[in-house]
């Protein structure tokens, strides 16, 4: 997980354009999703965090954004009910 806080905008291109990052989560909400969705380009620069894959963002506790990763989102909630 890198904080986007603890980058350069130009390192911060540079890992995306090499893949090295493939997605964003918010930090205070714990939601990770596409470097694309509308949302996730919203948050704050200090609540954004980048992840190498889907895998290390579950890893972290975070789960799916239901815009971005619709499908992924409607079964986390539903392994997630109460």
């Amino acid at each position: 997980m890198i904080r986007h806080s603890d980058l350069s905008p130009t390192t911060l291109r540079h890992i995306i354009r090499r893949r090295e990052v493939v997605l964003g989560g918010n930090m205070k909400l714990k939601i990770y999703g596409s470097l694309g969705c509308s949302s996730g380009k919203r948050m704050r620069k200090e609540n954004r965090v980048f992840f190498h894959s889907e895998a290390e963002a579950l890893q972290h506790h975070y789960r799916p954004c239901g815009h971005c990763l619709r499908e992924k989102y409607k079964a986390w909630k539903l392994d997630h009910k109460r």
